[in-house]
């Protein structure tokens, strides 16, 4: 698996894990109540929605803080701050990506606990960039998202 743990101090507790939670759309924004993210990942290959699932479980095993993401975990910057995404490549290296977010204040906003979001995701030809308005689409749901306490997940 791609990533390292970092080292505990001797004597610490262990690390409890993340929780893994799948962004569901409210239905005052989406009467269907989509998924954004388990859509993207069924339309995926399967060894690349295989491959996303197991590093969005290895963060959240680590957890987040402590994980290392070896190319396949990434923050990003600029104005999706704030977001993480998985990054895997698929057939002829067609690039999958799938944002997610982390909520270390899980418990207070009705996810159980430290909680780590898939989102929604996208994919792109080789050597391609996500347009703006890919980016905003995402940044949308992102806000839709953190707009609802408690927090609209799929249970």
């Amino acid at each position: 698996m791609t990533g390292k743990r970092s080292k505990r101090a001797p004597g610490a507790l262990p690390r409890q894990p993340w929780r893994v939670h799948f962004f569901r759309r409210h239905p005052a924004d989406d009467p269907a109540q989509a998924v954004p993210a388990r859509s993207f990942l069924d339309m995926s290959p399967i060894k690349v929605s295989a491959t996303m699932i197991a590093v969005v479980r290895a963060v959240a095993d680590a957890p987040p803080p402590a994980f290392s993401g070896g190319g396949k975990w990434e923050a990003m910057h600029g104005k999706m701050s704030g977001i993480y995404e998985v990054r895997v490549d698929g057939p002829n290296r067609h690039h999958y990506r799938l944002f997610c977010v982390l909520e270390r204040e899980g418990a207070q906003l009705g996810l159980g606990g430290p909680s780590l979001v898939l989102i929604a995701g996208k994919d792109k030809p080789f050597q391609t960039k996500l347009s703006e308005r890919e980016y905003d689409e995402i940044l949308a749901l992102v806000g839709e998202f953190k707009s609802r306490k408690p927090r609209s997940v799929l249970t």
